[in-house]
């Protein structure tokens, strides 16, 4: 079910207003105590992502940073995580029948599923999802990252906008899940009806639009879960301008997809809203390998300027001592002068410091998969294996992201895409059609599948013979099932149909042929 319809605003939305707006300041309150933690790996890893604190456009933030392995690492971490879960310009999931479609069907209809799998990865490809994400993976390092997935044009038909962390709140609701956005934006007053086109502007913000058109308005967006309706997912929109408490929009919208915003989260602590990514992890080691690096710095420019001890002989004035060559330095007679003083030890030991906190640095990260690359290449098996190695890692984690952030983006572009009549698609719950995942770090889990196969019927054939394997194996069953653990098309498979038509027509052709053997064609035998 798709609808998305304007509620007619009741006559009195003070009451409204004046709710969500303490809702968002409670669950704003509670945010405040991650601000902390998340402000240190934006420091330390994250520099040029915004602050949670007001700063001045294009203000530096990296003067606690003197080691880039952080900074360097979680770039890595978004494109490797990109490329092993939504690699671009690849089909990084499938849409197949449900439980609820009868045995007998699923083949026809996996055929169809196929054609409309490949328009949707054809329309994400082409809009800019593969930008947005490496964004919004870039919050997910520290914990959560929001992506927002709006209607377009006829040209790009579906949107896609990674939302920063600072700019929204979250809520979960009496089922431990987000059921609620907040999104405080600011809007200049003539901008209003451009942003929000079916706006109820009131005469307050129609004259601030005319006397100080520049001036900036705050507009809370609110998305959160109508419980009211029973046994379907349908979402309220409020656009609400917090100094007046006007409510601009109100709207409902109902069907599995209908929701523009996709918060998904790394993992999370029971009790809490906001996830804790992997850079929460390894935040002490980067700390303490910033700080390694501070000392040696420190040391280093002792080491070459150097610390130096004088006579109060009242001749040499150390505040007007320049130590660059050629300078002469006057002392009394009898007087030492300058002298320098020796170091108290060496800092080698922060060799050994710094090669442990970076390696756990890039373990943390999931950076430290394919090795050296001073080395010998990896083959073509150890990198195979090392990819099931990293599945295997982030299993859980791997686990929530295919349900908060795989399914859910694939649900909103289907849903925008029925709505605007490009395809025909039933709903995507699971019963009727599933979402199946076949990005490579899937795939490594299924290759583990195939492997179990092979070793299965090497071991048969090898102990008992082919004569009983053929008797064992369905080998028709076996290459179909092969065939969807390796993630081909479905429309490459031959349905069932078909292929017991191609064994009948066979078996009728090999029959013809022992009769023509035999002398007895089938005229002659009528």
């Amino acid at each position: 079910m798709i609808v998305s319809n304007d509620l007619p605003l009741p006559q009195n939305t003070s009451n409204i207003a004046k709710m969500y707006i303490a809702k968002y300041q409670a669950a704003k309150t509670l945010r405040e105590n991650f601000i902390p933690l998340f402000e240190e790996c934006y420091e330390y890893a994250l520099p040029q992502r915004e602050s949670f604190y007001a700063e001045a456009i294009g203000q530096r933030r990296d003067d606690k940073i003197f080691d880039e392995t952080a900074v360097v690492g979680v770039q890595e971490f978004a494109s490797r995580l990109q490329q092993g879960l939504v690699p671009n310009f690849a089909r990084w999931a499938d849409f197949t029948s449900g439980s609820e479609v009868p045995p007998e069907q699923r083949d026809a209809v996996d055929n169809d599923l196929d054609e409309v799998t490949d328009y949707v990865f054809e329309v994400i490809q082409n809009s800019n999802f593969g930008q947005e994400i490496h964004e919004s993976f870039l919050d997910l390092a520290v914990g959560t990252g929001v992506l927002h997935i709006s209607e377009g044009n006829a040209i790009n038909p579906v949107n896609f906008s990674a939302i920063p962390l600072p700019h929204v709140v979250l809520d979960v609701g009496p089922d431990d899940r987000i059921d609620h956005v907040y999104r405080e934006r600011k809007v200049r007053a003539n901008e209003i009806n451009i942003l929000y086109p079916k706006a109820i502007i009131s005469d307050k913000l129609k004259t601030m639009a005319q006397t100080s058109p520049n001036s900036k308005c705050t507009v809370l967006e609110v998305v959160c879960r109508d419980y009211s309706k029973r046994n379907e997912e349908a979402h309220l929109f409020y656009a609400i301008e917090m100094q007046t408490g006007d409510v601009l929009v109100q709207e409902q919208y109902r069907g599995v997809g209908s929701n523009p915003y996709v918060p998904f989260r790394w993992s999370k602590c029971a009790g809490e809203i906001y996830g804790r990514g992997p850079l929460i992890n390894a935040l002490s080691a980067i700390k303490t390998t910033n700080l390694t690096i501070e000392l040696i710095l420190e040391n280093a420019q002792m080491a070459i300027s150097g610390i130096y001890q004088m006579e109060d002989d009242g001749v040499v004035n150390p505040d007007t001592i320049n130590l660059v060559p050629g300078t002469v330095i006057p002392k009394a007679p009898n007087s030492r002068g300058l002298e320098p003083i020796r170091a108290a030890g060496s800092f080698d030991v922060a060799n050994l410091v710094l090669s442990d906190m970076r390696l756990n640095i890039k373990r943390a990260l999931y950076n430290d998969m394919l090795g050296n690359p001073d080395r010998t290449p990896a083959t073509a098996t150890e990198v195979a294996e090392r990819m099931a190695d990293l599945s295997r890692r982030i299993g859980s984690a791997f686990g929530r992201l295919q349900a908060e952030l795989v399914q859910p983006v694939l649900q909103r572009v289907v849903y925008i895409l029925k709505k605007q009549g490009r395809i025909e698609l039933p709903t995507i719950n699971g019963r009727e059609v599933k979402v199946r995942s076949v990005s490579p770090l899937a795939q490594a889990q299924a290759n583990e599948d195939i492997t179990s196969v092979a070793r299965f019927l090497e071991l048969v054939q090898g102990r008992f013979g082919p004569e009983i394997t053929n008797v064992l194996i369905n080998s028709e069953e076996t290459a179909a099932y092969l065939a969807k653990k390796f993630g081909v098309p479905d429309k490459l498979i031959r349905d069932l149909e078909e292929r017991q038509q191609i064994v009948a027509a066979a078996q009728q052709y090999a029959q013809q042929q022992q009769m023509m053997q035999q002398g007895m064609m089938p005229d002659e035998q009528a």
